[in-house]
């Protein structure tokens, strides 16, 4: 899969949460969505031609950033991470 292909079904994958996520879930969603399309943005700013792993490994890094700095509670952290893995599946 193309990194195009790859944000295109996570940018898809994020709106369906609209239509069939819990109101936690859809915080988890949403906070998670932030973050990516945060490393999506700076990759284009900069013309990075990134692949998928290391798209994924800068979400990543910025998520845990902002676990150290207890910006989630441990449920919120636990959707996140359940919901960070099956985007990351969908590549």
């Amino acid at each position: 899969m193309s990194l195009v292909n790859y944000i295109d079904a996570a940018q898809q994958y994020f709106d369906d949460l609209v239509v069939k996520a819990t109101d936690d879930e859809l915080f988890a969603g949403g906070y998670l969505r932030g973050h990516f399309d945060l490393a999506v943005g700076y990759a284009q700013v900069e013309e990075l031609n990134l692949e998928i792993t290391e798209l994924n490994d800068t979400v990543e890094k910025s998520l845990v950033k902002a676990y150290r700095n207890g910006e989630l509670n441990e449920d919120d952290k636990a959707l996140v991470v359940r919901i960070w893995d099956e985007v990351k599946a969908l590549a």
